[in-house]
Formats: structure tokens, sequence, C-alpha cells
């Protein structure tokens, strides 16, 4: 059964708190041009956090949201994390000399799951050195459906001692997303100062607003602009809302 979620105060919440909630996903690979652009027009018009694009697609983002209030995000080591570090090095340079400001690294999930922690770190410590050297941020991705509680915990502390500044569930890929249970254990076991990000099933506004109450703060989404005319019609009308959707537990192809 799942605990019960805090209720969040809808009304004191702006549109602004639900855009800036928002990293908006266009990681399928099957997406062609016209669909990424389309998809960082639409992030620019919701004044979203960010977009998280393919490796592939930082230039163009980044030409097209210039002088917007989105960031461009990529991801490093996606989906699998067993790269070396040294390949995930390169694509941190490569995407931050391209526009990228806020990078979504995998960590080395056979790694962690074999007990070799000081390599996990190591591996964070490498992408946040040359990160934070540009001014840009690191979500290291769990991808929880394959790990234990334990070496969660042991992700989520190995994360914050490498300095990364968001923890985040899943990559959007695997067989599970984002569960409410992980990010109350994400957002237990790091301190307060570190981002939490659900990835992967968040698709309502009900599903954001429980997740909210949990303590995360960005959510990997495709369906940015229901969930934000959602809460523009409620707003509106002056609609209660009941959240109800949860958290889903199967990945829909990035998120």
């Amino acid at each position: 059964m799942t605990a019960h979620v805090p209720a969040i105060d809808f009304e004191a919440l702006t549109e602004r708190d639900i855009a800036k909630a928002i990293d908006h996903s266009l990681l399928r690979p099957e997406l062609d041009d016209a669909f990424v652009e389309d998809g960082c027009r639409l992030a620019a018009e919701y004044d979203v956090a960010s977009v998280c694009v393919r490796p592939a697609d930082v230039a163009r983002a980044r030409a097209i949201l210039e002088g917007t209030d989105v960031a461009v995000g990529t991801t490093i080591g996606f989906p699998h994390g067993n790269h070396r570090t040294e390949t995930k090095v390169f694509e941190a340079h490569r995407a931050l000399a391209e526009g990228a400001t806020e990078l979504d690294m995998v960590i080395q999930i056979g790694a962690l799951k074999s007990g070799r922690d000081a390599d996990v770190q190591a591996d964070i410590e490498a992408i946040v050195e040359v990160a934070h050297a540009s001014g840009a941020i690191v979500k290291v991705i769990f991808e929880n459906a394959y790990l234990t509680d334990d070496e969660k915990i042991r992700a989520c502390h190995l994360s914050e001692a490498a300095g990364a500044d968001f923890v985040k569930t899943s990559t959007g890929f695997a067989p599970g997303g984002a569960t409410h249970d992980d990010l109350r254990l994400m957002r237990a076991n790091t301190s307060p100062h570190i981002g939490v990000k659900a990835a992967g099933g968040v698709r309502t506004l009900d599903a954001l607003l429980e997740v909210m109450a949990l303590g995360t703060t960005r959510i990997g989404a495709t369906a940015t602009k229901a969930i934000i005319d959602d809460f523009r019609a409620r707003k509106a009308g002056g609609t209660p809302v009941s959240a109800g959707a949860g958290a889903a537990t199967t990945a829909d192809g990035g998120y």
C-alpha cells in the first residue's frame, strides 16, 4: 500500500513554481530534428527549468533557447552508465562547449552493485569537476529499478560526497521509473542543498504535486504542455486539487 502523501498548498503555487520544476525531456532515440526543435520552442513558451536533449542536439537547442530563461541540459554516460570515466569526461567537455549548463550523468551501475564505492564516487567527481569549472550543474542518475534500497542510499551518499547538485531516480528507459518510496528515501539520505529529481512516469499535474510534496525539486517530463495547461485551467476556475495520479512505476521511453 502506498503511504500517505503530504498535501501541498496549491493556492500558494504560481505557474513559475510548476514550470521551473520541469526539465522537458527530448531523449527518445527516434526523435527527428523537427520534433526536437519544436520541443525546445515549447520549453521556451512555457518557461520551464530546462530541456534535456541528446548530446547530438545540444548545439541546436542552445541556438533556439539563446536569450531565454530555459537551460540546456544533456546526458552523460546515458543510459547504461558503465562507460569509462574518460569517455564521460569527454562527453561533458563537448556538451559544455556546445552550450549545455546541466549534465544528467548515469552512475557506474555495475560498480555500485559490486561494492566498488570508491570507483563510483571518483566517476561522479570527474564530471562534477568539469561541470563546476564551467558553472554547470550535475544530476546523478541512479537507475533505481536495478538497485536495492541499500544501494540507493549508498548512491545518495557517494553523490553528495562527490559534490553533485542533484540525485535523480531514473533514465526513463529502465523497467521502472520514479516511485514515492524511492523519492522519500533519496530525500531522507541527502542534505537539503542537494536537489532530488524524479524521472520516469510523472505525467500529470497531480503526479507532479505529489512528488513536490515529497521534497522533489525537479521532474523529467514529456507531458509538459498538459501539466502546465492543467495548472492554468485549475487556477482560472478555482478548482480544488486532489492529487491522485501518483508517480508511475513503468518507463515510457525517456520520462
